[in-house]
């Protein structure tokens, strides 16, 4: 498995600016990154390059000694729960409305990114047994909502009067959406305190205004 890189720490922050997090995890705003290693040693602490996707890069200051070892322990704990993967199961049947399979599916979609296989199960009865291609249009449609997020491992298949699938989640997909919506919580934050640093500045101006008028008079 490769490793993840490293965070850039302190001078080895290459950008000229950064979105600065304090380390209490107050939105200190947009900064020079000079001035936000200033206020990080001021503090005795770190600057930490959290999101480097973002524009600009979102940083926070912290212990990054402490940080890197909590982080690492979570790392060892998320090691340990995949050496035991639990199954969880969803059962749908063949004629299921659409609002019941959106529901069902979300559900194993969280399943999946919680790290769990999840058996899909088709169940049949009486006469819907002569109609197995209801069933297997379903665990199709399962499949490709869940396939940014598993791979299927098992089937379809027909067990007695079930029809079953089995989804296991890929590392790989799970990693690039968590990246993805890690990136746009950044980007988001970014533009909300350019927006924040915006509207700051049209207020001082609408403040400022009225006196410069006054001095003319």
């Amino acid at each position: 498995m490769a490793e993840k890189p490293e965070a850039r720490v302190n001078d080895r922050i290459r950008a000229r600016e950064v979105l600065l997090v304090g380390a209490d995890g107050e939105k200190l705003g947009v900064r020079p990154t000079p001035e936000a290693l200033r206020l990080a040693q001021d503090e005795g602490l770190d600057l930490v390059e959290v999101a480097s996707k973002a524009n600009p890069p979102v940083c926070r200051i912290m212990d990054y000694g402490k940080w890197k070892y909590e982080q690492s322990q979570r790392d060892k704990e998320s090691r340990k729960k995949s050496t035991n993967v639990t199954v969880k199961e969803m059962k749908y049947r063949p004629k299921i409305g659409q609002g019941d399979f959106d529901t069902k599916t979300r559900k194993v979609e969280k399943f999946l990114g919680e790290g769990s296989k999840v058996k899909v199960t088709i169940m049949f009865r009486g006469r819907e047994m002569q109609h197995p291609e209801l069933g297997r249009r379903i665990l199709d449609n399962v499949a490709d909502t869940v396939d940014h997020l598993a791979n299927v491992e098992f089937g379809p298949n027909l067990e007695g009067r079930n029809m079953v699938m089995v989804l296991g989640p890929d590392k790989k997909k799970l990693a690039a959406v968590k990246k993805a919506e890690e990136e746009a919580a950044a980007a988001e934050a970014a533009e909300l305190e350019a927006q924040s640093h915006e509207e700051e500045l049209h207020e001082e101006e609408s403040v400022s205004t009225p006196a410069a008028s006054n001095e003319e008079e």
